[in-house]
């Protein structure tokens, strides 16, 4: 056991490493199954799909709010769940996650190259593969593994953007045009990531920010920053501008609905659409809130989580402040780089500045666990770099390899956000036939369980519109859905779910059992409850049970279709 722990010192088991880790987390993300997670079902599926068939604007909202989120980063999903069976788009998107591990090795290898050896506790190579492997085992990361909810794809440009700095760290201190031009490239990438994902904005304002701690003059810290901050204009420009520049048109706000207390278009009340339940009420909790969120994972994430490397890593960061404050109330030198060699490497300041403002910045704006998967990546690696700045190297080697390990051993996830078995196709919904697709429209009338994942099948130019969901109604939202069904002469219909119902007409069809009459006499009495808002009303009678699903699940969705008429 000890040769084999030794044998992985080997700088050939770290390239391979860097071959194998991408390659076996797409066949995890194979075995896992078929995403089926709720964003999937409620906008990840239906945005690219909208984008391509011109249905933005056509459409009212199918998705919620959420519907009118930039779909360039679903469109890999997309392109390769309509194109492949469902097996093959998962190990694609499982392979695409694992390079989070290959960045990673990079970022690790490169922030403890100082002093090798010693920086790496005479373990040059063995330490950065145990942190990199450490920072891949959070429960963050690994229950998104394979899914569309973009983290563990983002991810990528913010561990991007440090690798090259890192990695071009001489040049970047040197100033100069060699210096600029990496500030910017790296500007660009997570730039990139930004618009792709808006909530990685917060990491790209914390490395902007960071990069006024490199060591060097006054000006050459402040250009840096900037000419990086222009270069995330820049990636944001490339990966987003076309899709706002397409909701100013069609909607008045680049960034609609959001933010429309600013931008006030019209199809949308004017208020910031910011979900604001997830961060800390007061002061106290802001203080607490690593503890908080370990006793009571409910309040940043939805799945039950289990975790306990952010207190260790809250407590290590309190420390250390300590430690810096009370040097400097003493005057006292710092420890020599011989005394904790990690603790001076290249970069080190920087990634620690850059941790610490992402995690304030994230727990002032979002406070949702998932957002933080950069970090939960780089928290062993930190956590590390810490305890070489507080402790003896010995004392630092024994306290970070027992917390690093007791972390890992605790977080592993042993939930996910919703597979289902695998089958040739992606998604499979058993559609109607419409004579004239143009004079119909479909309304949904329930945000949960979601239903536009289902659109997709139905024809490309027949009009979805969802009532009463999340979407932020306005006055002229009521006026168009008015329009729209004015404006077309054949039946309306409202989609519902079906859950426990046997496909073919409700009316004379199979007796369900009781528990699922009741719960769909409540879905069919909310729904004519909304309806009723707009004039409009459906008929039980005329409801017909359709099969539907997720991979090889192609009856575990069913919904039905219900004729809708005008209220007289």
């Amino acid at each position: 056991m000890l040769r084999l722990w030794d044998g992985l010192d080997r700088a050939l088991v770290l390239r391979l490493s860097m071959w194998l880790g991408p390659v076996m987390a797409g066949l995890v993300s194979m075995w896992l199954g078929q995403d089926s997670n709720w964003d999937l079902r409620n906008y990840h599926w239906y945005n690219p799909y909208a984008f391509l068939n011109g249905k933005i604007g056509f459409d009212l909202n199918p998705g919620q709010f959420q519907s009118y989120f930039n779909p360039t980063i679903d469109l890999l999903y997309y392109g390769l769940a309509t194109y492949f069976p469902s097996r093959v788009t998962g190990f694609v998107m499982g392979y695409l996650h694992g390079l989070n591990y290959v960045l990673l090795l990079m970022i690790t290898r490169q922030v403890l190259r100082a002093g090798e050896p010693a920086a790496a506790g005479a373990a040059p190579y063995r330490l950065p593969l145990m942190l990199a492997l450490a920072g891949c085992a959070g429960f963050s990361f690994l229950s998104q593994l394979g899914n569309t909810m973009g983290d563990n794809l983002t991810s990528l440009t913010v561990l991007g953007a440090i690798a090259l700095l890192l990695r071009q760290w001489p040049q970047l201190l040197a100033g100069g045009a060699r210096g600029a031009i990496v500030a910017a490239l790296a500007g660009l990438v997570i730039g990139a990531g930004t618009g792709l994902k808006l909530t990685n904005a917060n990491y790209a304002l914390a490395l902007c920010l960071a990069l006024l701690t490199l060591r060097a003059s006054l000006w050459l810290r402040f250009s840096t920053a900037f000419v990086f901050g222009l270069g995330t204009l820049a990636g944001i420009a490339v990966t987003a501008g076309h899709w706002y520049w397409l909701m100013w048109k069609t909607f008045g706000n680049p960034l609609f609905p959001q933010f429309n207390n600013i931008f006030k278009g019209p199809l949308a009340a004017q208020i910031s659409v910011a979900d604001m339940g997830w961060v800390p009420k007061d002061w106290t909790e802001f203080l607490l809130w690593p503890f908080i969120f370990t006793f009571n994972p409910r309040r940043v994430i939805e799945l039950p989580m289990t975790q306990i490397l952010w207190p260790i890593v809250y407590i290590a960061f309190i420390a250390f402040i300590a430690q810096r404050l009370r040097r400097l109330w003493l005057a006292a030198p710092a420890p020599s780089a011989s005394a904790a060699p990690a603790a001076d490497a290249p970069g080190a300041r920087m990634l620690l500045v850059f941790f610490a403002l992402s995690y304030v910045i994230w727990i002032k704006l979002f406070g949702i666990y998932r957002y933080l998967v950069p970090l939960e990546l780089l928290a062993p690696l930190v956590l590390w770099l810490l305890l070489h700045r507080l402790c003896a190297l010995p004392t630092a080697r024994v306290i970070g390899a027992t917390c690093v390990l007791l972390a890992v051993i605790a977080g592993l996830p042993r939930v996910n956000w919703g597979h289902h078995f695998h089958g040739e196709k992606s998604v499979t919904a058993q559609v109607p036939v419409f004579a004239d697709p143009e004079q119909s429209m479909v309304f949904t009338v329930h945000g949960d369980p979601p239903m536009s994942w289902l659109i997709p099948n139905f024809p490309a130019r027949l009009a979805f519109a969802a009532l009463g969901s999340g979407f932020p109604e306005s006055p002229e939202f009521s006026a168009r859905v008015a329009q729209m069904v004015a404006a077309r002469k054949g039946p309306l219909y409202v989609m519902l779910t079906a859950n426990g119902l046997a496909p073919g007409p409700r009316q004379g069809g199979a007796v369900p059992d009781p528990d699922t009459i009741a719960r769909q006499l409540r879905v069919h009495e909310a729904g004519q409850e909304i309806l009723k808002r707009y004039g409009l009303t459906f008929n039980d009678a005329s409801c017909v049970v359709y099969q539907a699903g997720f991979g090889g699940s192609k009856d575990s969705d069913p919904y039905q279709l219900c004729e809708v008429g005008k209220l007289p």
